[in-house]
């Protein structure tokens, strides 16, 4: 009777340990590997949207560049320098997405007197890298990004970084590493990646318990080597002594808005933040362009970071 027990309890435990495991591999495959949007699509959108300028793109003074990150592999950057200007936004964007959608905030800088730096986050574009990592592995190739520009510009730069979605999250968590930007704009920045990933789940899949987070945190942990729970803007906020303007929409249903408020309360020293009445996540900017650049001018022009010459034609 006992053998016959232990037998049974062993194929039972032994079904367990499979499943979870099974779990665990799953989730964090969909976490690591997260589906990206097509490549020629991203650019069809931009075009047909007339965000992205073929004309503008093929006349403007340019660079293209490869910067190696500390993890390990080629970033994709490219430097765009229409003015005579020490003025530089490095632009970071969002999960799924390309440097392409990038360029519609560079016109934007362009127009405010600035020149950009975009660039393809890890496993994005033209990046090397295996897996996504919300933030973790990406402040390291930022920081890579800031280097080089450094490099290029020279002792006179000042700069700011310009994030979107995950690119946000990545902003804010380099700045609570290095804070050596003139300002940050974080839109549409998750707060903590463990909440993100938790409010995901119940509101896209039937699964409405934080044990398949817990599993993908153990797996992620043993396959790409970092723990989520790091991967928390809100904890970096705090540190951050520059400026920082938080963009959100209040129909964002992905990333809600109030993750947005509660990092600006936590902000100390100079601040803002703008939440507009149309837009879903990440779309802020497209539905609102121009009280968006607006609200990018003013925030400039209140901590000095306009030139005189881009002030008075934005007034």
């Amino acid at each position: 009777m006992n053998k016959r027990f232990w037998q049974v309890s062993a194929i039972v435990s032994s079904g367990l340990a499979v499943a979870v495991a099974g779990v665990g591999i799953a989730t964090s495959n969909r976490l690591m590997y997260v589906k990206k949007k097509d490549e020629s699509l991203i650019l069809e959108r931009e075009t047909t949207a007339k965000r992205y300028d073929e004309v503008w793109y093929a006349k403007v003074k340019k660079s293209e560049r490869w910067i190696e990150s500390e993890n390990g592999y080629p970033i994709k950057a490219i430097f765009l320098e229409p003015h005579n200007t020490n003025r530089y936004v490095i632009i970071c964007h969002g999960v799924t997405e390309t440097k392409v959608n990038s360029f519609k905030y560079a016109r934007m800088f362009e127009r405010l007197g600035f020149n950009s730096v975009v660039y393809d986050h890890r496993r994005h574009g033209d990046t090397g890298g295996k897996t996504t990592s919300f933030g973790h592995y990406e402040k390291l190739d930022l920081k890579a990004v800031v280097e080089a520009l450094k490099l290029h510009a020279g002792p006179d730069l000042v700069f700011g970084i310009h994030g979107e979605s995950m690119g946000a999250a990545t902003t804010l968590l380099y700045a609570g590493m290095e804070d050596n930007a003139a300002f940050y704009i974080a839109d549409c920045a998750y707060s903590d990646i463990s909440k993100q990933i938790l409010h995901v789940m119940k509101t896209t899949t039937p699964l409405r318990t934080s044990l398949a987070l817990k599993l993908a945190a153990v797996f992620m942990k043993l396959r790409d080597g970092y723990s989520i729970s790091t991967v928390s803007p809100i904890d970096a906020v705090p540190t951050i002594k520059k400026p920082v303007l938080f963009i959100h929409s209040l129909n964002d249903e992905f990333v809600l808005p109030e993750m947005s408020r509660e990092m600006y309360e936590l902000k100390n020293g100079p601040k803002a933040l703008k939440v507009f009445d149309e837009g879903a996540h990440a779309q802020s900017f497209n539905k609102n362009p121009e009280e968006y650049e607006a609200t990018v001018a003013d925030f400039l022009m209140e901590n000095g970071l306009l030139s005189s010459e881009t002030q008075k034609s934005t007034h």
